[in-house]
């Protein structure tokens, strides 16, 4: 069976984070590291509330799938805590980098985990309409969520 348009934009998403992650990463400088990660922030917050509003809402009503759902969404809380964190320190820091590092190290971990377990399991559960509908609900939501983060 194809996958669904739902699990693959935001598999894409996923794949335009971990490029962004690599950006910052070989930045040379703190202001450049700073300017990047403030593009991430926005580019992962506003996929996570269009991913919460669609599939999460969802799931969360499935009682198949609460428990995944309800991992994640903490998992995203857990994500935000460190963007917030990093916003308020300086990019040239080692104190900057060592939190960076543990927030990228989360962030990888949290989306292969959806990749990986969570999409595969909803996939299952959620029938081809439910999930078409998912797909549209985030392509409706990720563009006012995008301006909402800026």
């Amino acid at each position: 069976m194809a996958e669904a348009e739902i699990f693959l934009k935001l598999k894409q998403d996923h794949d335009l984070h971990r490029r962004l992650l690599g950006e910052i990463d070989a930045a040379a400088d703190g202001q450049t590291r700073g300017d990047l990660l403030a593009n991430f922030k926005v580019e992962v917050t506003a996929h996570a509330a269009a991913e919460e509003e669609s599939l999460y809402a969802t799931m969360l009503a499935d009682p198949e799938l609460r428990h995944e759902a309800q991992h994640s969404v903490a998992e995203h809380k857990e994500i935000e805590d460190y963007l917030k964190k990093l916003s308020d320190m300086a990019p040239d820091s080692d104190e900057w980098r060592e939190c960076y590092a543990h927030m990228k190290h989360r962030y990888t971990h949290h989306i292969d985990e959806e990749e990986e377990e969570m999409f595969p399991e909803a996939a299952k559960e959620l029938d081809a309409e439910t999930q078409a509908e998912l797909g549209e609900k985030f392509d409706e939501r990720k563009p006012a969520e995008l301006e909402r983060a800026r």
